[in-house]
């Protein structure tokens, strides 16, 4: 049961329809929201299918069986399933949404953390670079951290437990 793999490279057409979005909707947030929104659209998506796709055939028939709708197989059988490659895929895309909110700021805006790198590398000051690389980075592990927490409560069923050896 492991979740697909998305590497940071498939995000190319995301950075062209920057320039769309800021035409669309002006320069601001709303642009930074959107880009964040369609670079992390696709790993979820692909995961999620992923998680229905390999839900056992076993399961389904003895639902079926017992007289279940699809939507009963769904509810508890799919769904259920498909949790940890849901928040597998939501932990990556956190950092894709870094990416996307940073890479619309600097392309057309007038705030933001992408903003403040933007200016400050122009005015060749690196420690506020750094400084604004350090707070993406601090916000990226801290959502990375809350998704993780809020994925041990929802599945804790199917984490494997570290303090157990075989032998």
């Amino acid at each position: 049961m492991t979740p697909v793999s998305t590497s940071p490279a498939r995000a190319p057409w995301q950075v062209a329809v920057v320039p769309i979005f800021v035409l669309w909707f002006g320069s601001g947030t709303v642009p930074a929201v959107l880009t964040s929104l369609s670079i992390c659209f696709f790993p979820i998506v692909v995961n999620i299918a992923t998680g229905l796709a390999t839900t056992e055939p076993e399961l389904e028939d003895v639902l079926k069986a017992l007289g279940a709708s699809k939507f009963d197989i769904l509810w508890n059988v799919g769904l259920p399933r498909t949790m940890p490659f849901f928040f597998a895929s939501l932990k990556v895309a956190v950092s894709y949404a870094f990416v996307g909110a940073v890479l619309s700021e600097t392309v057309a805006s007038n705030r933001g953390i992408g903003n403040v790198m933007m200016t400050a590398s122009s005015n060749f000051n690196v420690p506020l670079v750094f400084a604004g690389l350090f707070v993406l980075a601090g916000l990226g592990v801290a959502l990375y951290v809350l998704f993780s927490l809020i994925e041990g409560q929802v599945t804790g069923w199917a984490t494997r437990k570290d303090n157990v050896i075989a032998t």
